[in-house]
């Protein structure tokens, strides 16, 4: 283990080295201060402009767990239909909206975004939202839960089924949240090494 690293060895395995992607769940609750407290740790991720895009769509009732489990594609439909709670993570191309809020050391900077192609914000959206979901990741696993992120869905179902078709929040990621139940893991995968990641110029 590196010395390098100054965060105690048993939070680096908590958020790292034994964590990994759950694919079954307990049926113990995932209550909402739990929720908030992994949102208030990782609402101080860095992103864009402070711009803060990623829009968080709590799945808990049967009713709309149903309507999520159907826009599900393979082993995702039976995982999602039983995990305590569900995220439907989106990025809002709206999100500059907010910028005068988050961003006050730019005034300009809510119209300068409104003057772009709505694509521009879209690609600006997705990169940042992509960002702040990785925190949520890590965010989960510091609560003591695991956390299972998919992208096998139909995003355009998904949409129209909660947002609508003119929304403005495109959903990127479905995560599955609470405890993990038994056969939870799939074994490790290999990683790249240093060496085949760094370059120095």
């Amino acid at each position: 283990m590196s010395e390098a690293l100054v965060l105690d060895k048993n939070a680096q395995d908590l958020l790292f080295r034994s964590a990994r992607t759950a694919n079954s769940f307990t049926d113990e609750p995932v209550t909402d201060e739990q929720l908030q407290a992994v949102y208030d740790l990782v609402k101080f991720g860095p992103t864009s402009m402070n711009n803060q895009p990623l829009r968080v769509t709590s799945v808990r009732s049967p009713q709309a767990r149903e309507r999520l489990v159907k826009h599900m594609g393979g082993n995702n439909a039976p995982k999602t239909s039983t995990a305590p709670l569900t995220l439907i993570l989106s990025a809002d191309s709206d999100f500059h909206e907010q910028l005068p809020k988050v961003f006050p050391v730019f005034p300009g900077a809510r119209d300068n975004f409104a003057g772009m192609p709505v694509e521009a914000r879209e690609s600006a959206a997705e990169l940042n939202a992509a960002l702040q979901i990785a925190y949520l990741i890590v965010g989960v696993r510091a609560a003591g839960l695991a956390a299972g992120p998919m992208t096998g869905f139909d995003a355009d179902g998904v949409q129209k089924e909660f947002f609508g078709e003119d929304s403005t929040q495109r959903p990127l990621v479905v995560m599955n949240v609470g405890k993990p139940g038994p056969d939870a893991w799939f074994d490790r995968l290999p990683r790249l090494d240093y060496d085949e990641v760094v370059t120095e110029v």
